[in-house]
């Protein structure tokens, strides 16, 4: 053997989501550092950027987080791309339901800023091909491509589709006309299966408001579509197209690179937030039939199961690693004024009223894990989830930060005990060593 790489033996780490807005490297408590070292001890590590890299000369967008209308404008400090880098993050995703929060500009300013810092990132690009391509990352164990995506379709448990903000879908360059800056995404949309008194009733009432027709024994009504079957059920449905795209995409990053990690940023309807999309589990597999090695799920903002497909790990979703999303310096009036808050109120009543309102109020956006992936000679050999804590119900100046939850406290305990439990239905046995979650595979 020559070259290092030639053993296929690496450790990657993946974390879920980097929602960034305060500095990390001025704090020293013992568990926070000794989350850094594994960060830092993995060969690669990983981290989706919920994030713009932003200094404020951007114009926001109307809606912020893809249009809920509620949102944090995610800006962080271009400084944040180096903290990361200091924790220990080696290359990061940009495809969220965050990246026109500042519209064109803003997309274009985050790619620079990461440029500039030398971090590799995938997901948006000034086109749609850039926005699709593998990033690169050297290493001495071996080169690393990471492709990035989100969704964009029908949230919740079925609702009407996200109204993402126009162009936030980069655009194709064309001999006609120049691309546009956005992000991969993988469009989707929702079909459900409802009795036929039901059905009959959706028709009735898309013939006699929309002007809606019946085709094919279906009823394509409020951004779904509706057939008749025996009970009731929900799938979403990617668009082929997006599918293929990202499936050419991973070939071509399995002939340029050791390594492949595919991460995906998604929201889509599900029948419980503990499961994911339909289209979310057709992707991953699909993905990996082309060739990724690693499937990395984030955006509900808390954990999913992972299951062992072909050999390869797919998380479904790791939830928040950092949750700074209530520190931003700035917030645009026009969200102000959706709280009832005029020019006389200032950020943090912004953020006191989202917070009356339920907002983060969830344990599970709270507590998370990172995971580390070994593979030997090539084969995943072995998971390790390590349980941290964000610190929830402490004041805005301290939660979000996250450190190792200590083995045998609460968090540590029921982070575990989610995964062990959502992972049951994929065959995934999980071991619990030292506070430590083990998937071993042989």
């Amino acid at each position: 053997m020559i070259y290092e790489a030639e053993s296929g033996d690496i450790e990657i780490c993946l974390t879920g989501e980097s929602l960034i807005s305060r500095k990390l490297s001025v704090f020293r408590e013992e568990y926070f550092l000794k989350l850094r070292e594994i960060i830092l001890n993995a060969d690669v590590s990983f981290s989706n950027a919920e994030c713009l890299f932003q200094d404020y000369a951007d114009y926001p967008n109307t809606y912020a987080g893809g249009g809920s209308g509620q949102g944090t404008y995610m800006a962080a400090p271009p400084e944040s791309i180096e903290e990361l880098r200091w924790l220990g993050i080696d290359i990061v995703s940009t495809a969220n339901n965050h990246a026109s929060d500042f519209g064109d500009q803003g997309i274009i300013s985050n790619l620079e800023f990461l440029e500039e810092s030398g971090m590799p990132h995938a997901g948006t690009g000034m086109n749609l091909a850039e926005a699709r391509a593998p990033a690169y990352l050297d290493n001495p164990k071996g080169r690393i491509a990471l492709m990035a995506a989100a969704d964009w379709g029908p949230r919740g448990t079925g609702a009407e589709p996200w109204p993402f903000p126009m162009g936030v879908m980069a655009g194709e360059q064309s001999p006609y006309s120049i691309g546009r800056p956005g992000c991969n995404l993988v469009r989707h949309k929702t079909k459900f299966t409802v009795t036929e008194s039901v059905y009959n009733e959706l028709k009735k009432l898309g013939e006699s408001l929309f002007n809606v027709i019946e085709q094919n024994q279906q009823i394509n009504l409020f951004g779904s579509t509706f057939v008749v079957g025996k009970e009731f059920s929900m799938e979403t449905i990617a668009e082929e197209e997006d599918l293929e795209e990202n499936y050419k995409w991973m070939r071509d990053a399995t002939k340029m690179a050791d390594w492949t990690i595919f991460s995906f940023h998604n929201h889509g309807a599900s029948n419980s937030p503990e499961l994911p999309s339909s289209h979310t589990r057709t992707l991953a597999k699909g993905l990996i039939d082309n060739g990724a090695d690693i499937f990395i799920g984030h955006g509900p903002h808390r954990d999913r199961g992972i299951e062992i497909y072909n050999g390869k790990p797919i998380f479904y979703s790791l939830g928040d690693f950092i949750l700074q999303n209530d520190t931003p310096q700035w917030i645009p009036y026009d969200v102000m004024k959706r709280f009832g808050l005029g020019h006389s109120d200032t950020p943090s009543d912004f953020h006191e009223e989202r917070k009356k309102r339920g907002w983060n109020s969830r344990v599970e956006g709270w507590e998370s894990a990172i995971a580390t992936c070994k593979f030997t000679e090539k084969k995943l050999r072995e998971i390790s989830l390590y349980p941290i804590d964000l610190g929830m119900g402490l004041p805005r100046s301290i939660a979000g930060r996250p450190v190792l939850a200590e083995p045998g406290s609460e968090v540590n305990e029921r982070v575990l005990k989610r995964f062990q439990d959502m992972s049951k239905p994929y065959g995934t046995e999980i071991t619990i060593e030292d506070g430590v979650g083990k998937i071993k595979v042989s």
